[in-house]
């Protein structure tokens, strides 16, 4: 299975968080526009992601022969839409501007969790369900 879209998908989102994490690092009220679009745009970015991931790639795991690589597929699968809610709720807070002004704290705790979670989740993707896909 061709799975290369997905890894470019990773790299990007990921340059989307280090954008956002230096707007962060710089000042957050004073970023706070440049935050939010960042917010909008990794968001988007993420959705439609986990989207194609949901729609094609789990459940074609899901039909694999091998049983583990079929559960694996479903542990991901269910793991993924606990990681989508959260960063849904980040996205619709976070990604307003007078959010971000009346409560920088707050942004940087949510976004140290929410970010932090994302950025786990893709590495355990790249280093064990992505190359265990491409051995099938």
């Amino acid at each position: 299975m061709d799975i290369e879209r997905f890894k470019q998908q990773h790299v990007e989102i990921l340059e989307r968080i280090a954008a956002l994490r230096k707007l962060a690092h710089a000042g957050v009220e004073a970023n706070a526009q440049g935050i939010a679009q960042q917010v909008k745009e990794l968001g988007a970015l993420l959705t439609r992601h986990l989207a194609i991931e949901d729609r094609i790639l789990y459940p074609a795991v899901q039909r694999a022969d091998d049983p583990q690589m079929s559960e694996m597929g479903a542990a991901y699968q269910r793991e993924m839409k606990g990681i989508a809610n959260a960063y849904i709720k980040f996205t619709n807070k976070w990604s307003v501007a007078a959010n971000l002004t009346a409560e920088p704290q707050a942004f940087r705790d949510a976004a140290n969790d929410v970010l932090k979670t994302v950025y786990l989740r893709m590495q355990r993707e790249n280093h064990e369900f992505y190359p265990a896909i491409e051995q099938i």
